[in-house]
């Protein structure tokens, strides 16, 4: 959950990271309601309450405290879990398709795997895991391959566990196969972040009630400003984890383009985390649900300019990093008070 220059600054603003910000944003508000039924279901209509905020921000802060004290695969194992628990369950709860949709996705990861085990074991990259990756996409592909015959004979369009099975089995193999190869950074790695970013959003703001929200703003905001500012740990926390390869932040070139001799490909790069996206991405549905969908999307483009503005700010002074959260919710809350202003004085002519 921070936002930092990684080369110098010599570009006045930035347009890239707040438009990235933005779609990805609007694409998990736009979301939200068509999903928001099944997981629901699926979570038992739980929600939110006070304290679980105040444990689920501590949480947050003690985590990013201690990650660079895990070991790597310890780490690696964690992130690997959470990920593929996430595409599962994703997966699953949508694999109720008609048989030509899901034998278009089974068709599609069985072309994938194939693919990725092709490209691993011809030798183009070297890696610890190259070797053993291929093969696994090997097994990925036969498995998709037998799932493909037993869908085209099974009638019916329940959940297919298969099917689930699928997208967080190619994502681990693509991880161990290309994390250590230029394939991986930034494209594969960004690709990820943003699916996730997605993913985590649209799954847990179904949890968030309007009061709890707000609760969850202003304790992240402040947790997120003593970690990056006071005992500033989120930079370093979140260097480590991305040393690792994993898709934690979504790393993006300065547009317009500044040219530098290290960088992303010459080019001065910027970094978002992902706990941003989701707290963007969270505040943006939830002020859909509770004011509509034009102040939701509003509320998601003000979040993106005040980022913006900030960048801007970040981009031409010393700062290398600065709370996201905080930056965020200057763009958040004036659209949310303008509405709420509105909706008062509405009802009170209305009582007139």
């Amino acid at each position: 959950m921070f936002v930092s220059v990684i080369f110098g600054f010599m570009l006045t603003f930035d347009v890239a990271m707040p438009l990235t910000l933005f779609l990805v944003t609007l694409a998990a508000l736009l979301l939200s309601k068509r999903v928001e039924g099944k997981l629901k279901a699926t979570l038992e209509e739980r929600e939110f309450r006070t304290v679980d905020m105040v444990l689920f921000s501590g949480m947050v802060g003690v985590v990013v405290s201690v990650v660079v004290f895990v070991p790597q695969m310890a780490l690696i194992a964690l992130f690997m879990f959470s990920y593929a628990s996430l595409l599962f369950t994703f997966s699953y709860l949508f694999s109720a398709v008609n048989k030509k949709r899901a034998v278009l996705l089974i068709s599609t990861f069985l072309a994938a795997s194939f693919v990725v085990g092709a490209v691993a074991l011809a030798g183009f990259f070297s890696s610890s895991f190259t070797f053993y990756g291929g093969i696994a996409a090997c097994g990925l592909t036969v498995f998709a391959f037998a799932a493909l015959l037993f869908e085209l004979k099974r009638t019916g369009s329940s959940g297919r566990w298969y099917l689930a099975v699928l997208p967080p089995a190619l994502f681990v193999i693509i991880f161990f196969v290309f994390s250590p190869t230029p394939v991986w950074f930034p494209f594969l790695f960004d690709a990820f972040g943003i699916v996730f970013a997605v993913l985590i959003t649209l799954y847990l703001s179904t949890l968030f009630t309007w009061k709890t929200t707000f609760i969850f703003a202003v304790l992240l905001t402040v947790i997120d400003f003593i970690l990056v500012l006071v005992i500033p740990v989120m930079e370093p926390a979140a260097t480590h984890v991305v040393g690792l390869g994993l898709p934690v932040v979504i790393v993006l070139p300065v547009i317009p383009p500044v040219f530098t001799s290290a960088g992303l490909f010459g080019l001065q790069p910027i970094a978002l985390g992902l706990g941003d996206f989701f707290f963007a991405g969270t505040l943006a549905t939830q002020t859909y649900k509770k004011l509509g969908k034009k102040a939701g999307v509003v509320s998601a483009l003000t979040m993106s300019i005040a980022f913006g503005v900030f960048e801007l700010l970040l981009l031409n002074t010393s700062f290398g990093a600065f709370p996201g959260t905080l930056m965020i919710i200057f763009g958040w809350l004036p659209v949310v008070a303008w509405k709420l202003f509105a909706e008062r004085k509405a009802e009170n002519s209305l009582l007139k």
